[in-house]
């Protein structure tokens, strides 16, 4: 891979840093891995999941699969156990056969999982599918290397390594974020008979006129769910959504 194009996907990742405190994770996210996929020879797509200690979640890119790529196999393996794994030709490679079943009706014949190094109860891992098989085998070393934040050789510039040293723990919080926001979204699209986008910019307009982050926000909500004052707190967002000034 031309350093050029490992010195963009590591602009990417900063970008992620730096626009995380503007709850713009979402966009940003689906930016990188798009970058991804442009950029990585042989990948026709890309995820990001995640694996807390109560769900395992594809929180990036598992919409546009056409199959669940958390069903038992590789990308499970590598979230469960923090360690890289590639399926180079899913016609050949017998581990995990209903997975490689469902990755072929898919339209792909291999993939390579990689751990985030994260440092806490989080797990992260990118997974990169190919439509062609072995198509991984040169790419893996530079990527892992890249993404688990030991390729500072690759970055001449002495502020991009030093703002990539913060990637993980941003991503973590980015991650646990969108999780809390799609959550509180779910509990308001119940309640109150909203649709996603009806039920974010509730969530975006309490934001603003309580002064409150979105994801504290979201966070209050899915606490008063799960502590049995939900009427209560959504009674009072409410009140902050609707309040104009």
């Amino acid at each position: 891979m031309p350093d050029d194009d490992i010195l963009t996907i590591a602009k990417e990742l900063v970008e992620v840093t730096r626009l995380v405190d503007a709850d713009d994770f979402g966009a940003t996210l689906d930016r990188f891995v798009a970058r991804i996929v442009r950029t990585i020879p042989g990948c026709d797509a890309a995820t990001i999941t995640v694996r807390s200690t109560e769900s395992v979640e594809t929180v990036v890119g598992g919409a546009d699969l056409g199959f669940d790529p958390l069903s038992p196999g590789p990308v499970i393996e590598a979230v469960t156990f923090t360690e890289p794994r590639r399926l180079d030709d899913a016609n050949t490679d017998q581990r995990w056969p209903a997975f490689s079943t469902q990755l072929i009706n898919g339209g792909f014949h291999g993939c390579l999982a990689l751990p985030l190094a994260t440092h806490g109860e989080e797990h992260a891992v990118l997974t990169l599918f190919s439509r062609k098989a072995g198509q991984f085998d040169d790419l893996a070393y530079d990527v892992v290397l890249l993404l688990t934040l030991n390729a500072g050789v690759a970055f001449d510039n002495a502020t991009l390594y030093h703002d990539s040293q913060q990637l993980v723990g941003q991503l973590q919080a980015a991650l646990r974020t969108r999780s809390l926001v799609g959550r509180a979204q779910g509990l308001l699209m119940r309640h109150f008979e909203y649709d996603s986008e009806q039920a974010f910019d509730t969530l975006r307009r309490a934001s603003q006129n309580s002064n409150t982050k979105l994801r504290d926000l979201a966070e209050l909500i899915v606490n008063a769910h799960d502590d049995g004052r939900f009427d209560q707190e959504v009674d009072k967002l409410a009140l902050f959504a609707a309040n104009s000034g």
